[in-house]
């Protein structure tokens, strides 16, 4: 018998020396990747030990939990992390320490790609669960906001929130990630679009425990364009637009000096 990922089992007929091979080669191949997966996990391990010995990071744990969970379910490339929380990425690449100020904020903000639409949905469809289930692994507690439906929000109050680009022609309005009825909805945010036309930077990140995690966040140029277009908002709290500049001119000061491209 022939035993597939998902447990299903295909009969393959009789016995035979060739098929006694096939059985061989692959317990030979699983035998020499738990091994390389026992080494690898040891040195994630020390890795991690290390990253809390030195002190070599002090992203929030919920952030690495949310980045790793998205990971693990196939899900990253689907989210941009923008806004706050990007300084963490640009300040690890440019081996700096931000004022801590400039980072202050209980919640981040995911954008999610809606020309990726169609893969998307195969790989939801593929994983029969929803988003909310998929953070879930990172914090059972995450639940839902009321009033939100683009928001989720954890037992501390750290809230993660789901954005996508305006809509234009094709797509789909509103948009629910799947059809689970407690699932999340992305909301429409001003200038998304913007985010989508360059390349993504993309940085390892270190909590304060150690572990790590990819985070995928904006061209730091067009973080810089985004805070100041914010900060000249005029409908918008002056203690933001003050946070706005100050993140601008930190980010450019980073891309002025060579420490960032």
């Amino acid at each position: 018998m022939k035993t597939a990922p998902d447990n299903g089992q295909k009969r393959m007929g009789r016995r035979t020396p060739e098929k006694e091979e096939i059985l061989e080669a692959f317990l030979r191949n699983k035998r020499k990747t738990q091994a390389r997966r026992k080494s690898l996990d040891a040195a994630l391990a020390e890795a991690i030990r290390l990253n809390r010995a030195v002190k070599a990071g002090r992203v929030p744990a919920a952030v690495i939990g949310v980045l790793n969970a998205l990971e693990d379910a196939a899900l990253g490339e689907h989210f941009t992390v923008i806004g706050t929380h990007a300084l963490y990425a640009y300040e690890a690449a440019a081996a700096v320490r931000i004022v801590q100020g400039a980072m202050a904020t209980q919640d981040v903000d995911l954008l999610w790609d809606a020309r990726k639409r169609v893969q998307f949905l195969s790989t939801m469809q593929r994983l029969d669960r929803s988003v909310l289930s998929v953070l879930q692994d990172a914090d059972p507690s995450f639940q839902r906001m009321d009033g939100q439906a683009e928001t989720a929000i954890d037992a501390k109050g750290f809230q993660v929130d789901f954005l996508r680009r305006e809509t234009t022609e094709g797509d789909e309005r509103p948009f629910r990630f799947t059809d689970d009825e407690g699932d999340l909805w992305p909301v429409q945010a001003r200038r998304a679009e913007q985010f989508l036309k360059k390349p993504r930077f993309e940085q390892v990140v270190v909590s304060a425990t150690g572990r790590m995690a990819l985070m995928r966040t904006i061209d730091p140029q067009v973080f810089v364009d985004f805070k100041r277009w914010m900060a000249g908002l005029e409908d918008r709290p002056a203690g933001k637009r003050r946070r706005d500049e100050l993140q601008a001119g930190i980010v450019q000061k980073l891309l002025d000096e060579k420490l960032l491209t």
